[in-house]
């Protein structure tokens, strides 16, 4: 397994554009008076599929879609939503068939998503890492091509475009804050970041209640958790994997934890003053962003938006329990 480069990113951006417009770098007045800093929000929640991950899919299957037709094999992944949205829309605009495994009790908006791209969803134990499991066992004995959904360089390649239209637009830009689940959008951003905007930090966000890959960033080996319980379906895993966490160790310039609250009013927040609709992991960084502001004061951030599938209890939550804050 290669490490993904800048160069891998372009040749990315070349390959999915066809098929996915840049998405809008949205200057916030708000956000800005907010932070006390001039304040961009990256808008990958306008996505077809609803999130960043798309990139990701249609890199890869645009790279190895001949291969995979010829062989008449499918694919196979296993997601909390965002990655099987991603492969369940590529693998329908090249004609290939997807099995996604998801968790018992998935964002229900995300699975129908699925469906309705013409994915198979097997809805499978009780959280990510044990439907990675379920994927695995099927696609070993199906033959079909395993998607993981971290350890795969043209998934992180593709990702990694959104960063890459981001800074190309604002390269004087200080701070980028990005989600991190399994970390393969930091991962790319980093590759983006160090090649064309060294001085530009970028800062991973992750979950409280699922920081596999924060204590894994720490203490510079692989650690897994027990349990991952938050309420951003994208962040939650109780495992870190090798290729987000090689590029992470050598260029991030730091990784945060948001808790539940956080990003919930963030998500209000989001609402509130630009009217753009996050999910709780999209909100993630402004969460941050929010708890470092004197750091941040007078510089130029970028937030990355990566996804807006909230399903409406969520969305009621985070009005609920953002009300009057910020």
């Amino acid at each position: 397994m290669g490490i993904p480069t800048v160069q891998d990113v372009l040749a990315a951006a070349r390959r999915i554009r066809p098929f996915l417009p840049p998405t809008p770098l949205l200057p916030s007045a708000a956000l800005s008076a907010l932070l006390d800093a001039e304040v961009y929000v990256k808008c990958e929640n306008l996505q077809p599929t609803g999130a960043f991950k798309v990139r990701g899919g249609i890199n890869l299957l645009a790279a190895e879609a001949h291969d995979l037709q010829s062989r008449g094999a499918g694919i196979a992944a296993a997601s909390t939503g965002n990655h099987g949205q991603s492969m369940a829309y590529a693998a329908a605009q090249f004609g290939i068939a997807a099995t996604i495994f998801a968790p018992d009790g998935a964002n229900p908006i995300k699975v129908a998503a699925m469906r309705a791209l013409g994915a198979d969803v097997r809805l499978t134990g009780r959280d990510f890492d044990a439907a990675r499991e379920a994927c695995e066992t099927h696609a070993a004995a199906a033959g079909a091509r395993y998607v993981h959904s971290m350890n795969e360089p043209l998934l992180v390649a593709g990702v990694g475009t959104a960063a890459l239209e981001a800074l190309l637009e604002r390269p004087e830009s200080d701070w980028l804050f990005v989600p991190v689940g399994g970390g393969s959008g930091a991962a790319g951003a980093c590759l983006v970041a160090s090649a064309l905007c060294p001085d530009c930090r970028v800062v991973g966000v992750q979950a409280e209640g699922a920081p596999a890959v924060w204590r894994s960033f720490r203490e510079r080996r692989m650690v897994s958790t027990e349990r991952a319980e938050t309420i951003a379906e994208g962040l939650s895993t109780r495992v870190a994997f090798d290729l987000p966490l090689t590029i992470l160790w050598r260029h991030l310039h730091d990784l945060v934890l948001v808790s539940d609250a956080d990003m919930l009013s963030a998500m209000a927040l989001y609402l509130e003053k630009t009217h753009l609709l996050a999910e709780a992991a999209g909100a993630a960084p402004l969460a941050a962003a929010l708890r470092l502001r004197q750091r941040l004061r007078g510089s130029r951030v970028v937030l990355m938006l990566s996804g807006g599938n909230a399903t409406l209890a969520q969305v009621g939550a985070a009005l609920c329990g953002g009300r009057g804050r910020g």
